[in-house]
Order: C-alpha cells, then structure tokens, then sequence
C-alpha cells in the first residue's frame, strides 16, 4: 500500500486510537506517544495491512492492548486509569464547580469498574462501536459486550443515584 492509501485508511480514526490511549493512559503525551507508536507499527505492517477486515478495530485492539501493557510496566507506575477533561468558559463557577464534581464521581465510579466494563463503556458509549465491533476488539461474543455494558452502566447509574440521594458518601 501507498503512502496516500495509507493514509486514507488510518488517518480517518487516529483521533479515536488518541482518545482511547488517554482515556486508558490519562497523561496526554502519554497518549501521543502511544498512538505515533501505534501508527508507526501499523505503517510497519503497511504491506501487508489490506488482509485485515476491519483496519479500525484492528488498530484499536492494538491501542488497547499496547496501552494496558504501558500501564503494567515498571516505567509507568505513576499513570492511573480514566481521566476526564472538562471545560466550558460559559458556566457560572457554581455550575462549574458542580460539573466538575460530577465528573470527579464518574471518573471515581469508572475507575472502580472491572477493566472489561470499563473498556466496553469507553468503546460503545464514547467511541461509539457497534457491539460486534466492540466483541472482535475484545475478543468477546457480542452478548457477553451486552451483559458487560448493561453491568457498567448499572454500577455507574447506581452509584450516581446513590451520590445525589444521600449527598457526599
């Protein structure tokens, strides 16, 4: 494959294979360095890159993967999982400071999640996949992602309403 093929076939979802390394890695240079590291190793793979089915969930099983070997390395002690930005300059500070609490307690709630809820969530609900997109990736059946992301979103449901019923827990 051509350079130009190349990067009409990658290029189209490197924001995601970005989002997804941040999600996993929190630290944005982290993230940028893992996805140069995942497009460089699909351009290594370029010839023979057109056998895949699916390129995307190609490229984001290996995002997934090399991330998760990052985080397991001595090197990257330091990281944590899940990480959340949140700015909008129009909010009053109460509306901020508010929105920012909120997402504190779903960033805390995702973090307690088994790690195959957490992917699945961040997959379907954040990326956007479709289940069978998601169960390849994952290497699951398309039921198990089902049962997994109906489980996440409980947890995190619950917790929230828990949360906001009884106050700061």
């Amino acid at each position: 494959m051509k350079q130009a093929e190349f990067l009409n076939v990658v290029m189209p979802f490197k924001d995601k294979l970005y989002r997804l390394a941040k999600r996993l890695l929190v630290s944005r240079e982290e993230a940028e360095d893992a996805t140069q590291e995942i497009l460089l190793k699909l351009w290594n793979k370029n010839d023979k890159i057109e056998e895949y089915k699916n390129v995307e969930a190609f490229a984001m099983t290996m995002t997934k993967n090399f991330c998760l070997d990052r985080l397991k390395s001595k090197q990257s002690s330091n990281l944590k999982l899940v990480h959340s930005n949140y700015t909008d300059e129009n909010k009053s500070l109460q509306k901020e400071v508010e929105a920012k609490d909120s997402v504190n307690w779903v960033q805390k709630i995702l973090e307690e999640l088994p790690e195959q809820q957490k992917m699945v969530l961040q997959l379907r609900d954040i990326e956007e996949y479709d289940f069978e997109e998601i169960a390849e990736m994952l290497d699951m059946k398309p039921t198990a992602v089902r049962v997994a992301l109906s489980r996440a979103r409980k947890i995190v449901r619950d917790k929230l309403t828990e949360k906001h019923s009884y106050g700061i827990g």
